[in-house]
């Protein structure tokens, strides 16, 4: 391939896989935001912890919702953006839930051998995740700084 054709190629908007992926990972969001509201809705006497819950949860759920919309209306390329804006999504969602288990371990004076191995494994891949998808990014930017100074 010529270097004209890899830059072509970087230049493309996503691929219609992408948008279909975005767009059912914005409905899947609304959907999950709209069923925990449903739910929250309905049932008068929770605790105040739990609404404290179904409240981040539902942020999430439109965080997710919002990003899938985000990423569907660009038209410029993306260059990976999209992949990282989505390991920060799931960094700071891990942080709500962490936050969240942290408040609730600490209100019942004892800790939960499997919620502590939960957070550790899920921030491992978060973390993972976002790492690999930076350096995803800088690649693909390095190699059309390359071809566009050919």
């Amino acid at each position: 391939m010529t270097p004209e054709e890899v830059i072509a190629r970087l230049d493309a908007p996503l691929s219609l896989r992408r948008r279909v992926g975005y767009v059912g990972l914005a409905l899947a969001g609304l959907t999950g935001s709209g069923l925990i509201v449903l739910l929250w809705a309905t049932e008068p006497g929770l605790p105040p912890r739990t609404k404290v819950a179904f409240a981040v949860l539902v942020a999430i759920g439109l965080a997710w919702a919002a990003f899938g919309g985000w990423a569907v209306t660009r038209r410029a390329p993306l260059f990976a953006r999209d992949r990282v804006v989505a390991g920060w999504l799931g960094l700071a969602a891990w942080l709500l839930f962490t936050t969240g288990a942290v408040v609730i371990t600490t209100l019942r004076h004892r800790v939960e051998p499997t919620l502590l191995l939960a957070v550790v494994v899920l921030g491992g891949v978060a973390v993972v995740h976002l790492r690999t998808v930076r350096r995803s990014r800088a690649a693909l930017l390095r190699r059309k700084e390359e071809l566009t100074r050919q």
